[in-house]
């Protein structure tokens, strides 16, 4: 595998001021918890996926979405496939 084809790596990095970034690809990125912690302060936390900011309550939501059933296999969603939308 070619240094192009390479997954990027996650970084945690932690300034001289306190305040801890979790980044994937260069932007804020964390499945596994705040991705700007400044200063070290937990209740100033921000949670980002991908760079995009999100609350803490879409975060979890958002979390809970990659876990389980993928559409194709959810009864669901293959009812309405088999509609026509």
């Amino acid at each position: 595998m070619g240094k192009e084809n390479e997954w990027p790596k996650p970084r945690r990095i932690k300034t001289p001021e306190g305040t801890i970034l979790h980044t994937w690809n260069g932007k804020l990125h964390n499945w596994d918890g705040p991705a700007l912690i400044p200063e070290g302060a937990r209740r100033l936390r921000e949670y980002y996926l991908y760079g995009i900011f999100h609350t803490e309550e879409e975060w979890k939501e958002k979390k809970r979405d990659r876990t389980g059933l993928p559409w194709y296999k959810n009864p669901a969603m293959r009812e309405s496939a088999r509609q026509g939308g």
